[in-house]
């Protein structure tokens, strides 16, 4: 696959994909003070690296972590991508924070697998066309 301008802004980074994953930190301020506070866990998948893994959607059956990004993510325009909430819950202790980065781990492990399939066919193409 030759990658045309366009398919080269869906993957957002300058020679590779790009995505995010992203722990927040909520305040909610109700009149002059703090009424809760919750952490999420956000992903943002680069609009190509999501297609392609759609498409090939069969190849990926026994993951759960993608089948479940695949299926609980909404596209937001090019600029956010495809985004999923991986986790969400209100902060009451440390165990909260914990389990919140247990889930940024699992987020980022699941980008980084389905970016290693972008840049193998990435690099297939050079190879061919070279």
């Amino acid at each position: 696959m030759k990658l045309t301008r366009q398919k080269q802004d869906k993957l957002w980074g300058e020679t590779g994909p790009y995505s995010e994953a992203w722990l927040v930190i909520e305040t909610r301020i109700l009149d002059d003070s703090v009424s809760r506070i919750f952490i999420s866990v956000e992903v943002h998948i680069n609009p190509f690296t999501f297609e392609l893994i759609e498409k090939n959607r069969e190849q990926f059956a026994d993951d759960h972590m993608i089948q479940q990004l695949l299926d609980n993510s909404e596209f937001r325009g090019q600029s956010y991508g495809y985004v999923t909430s991986a986790f969400l819950d209100e902060y009451t202790d440390e165990k909260v924070m914990k389990e919140a980065k247990k889930h940024l781990e699992f987020a980022k492990n699941t980008i980084i697998k389905m970016h290693r399939v972008v840049l193998d066919l990435l690099e297939s193409n050079t190879k061919k066309n070279n």
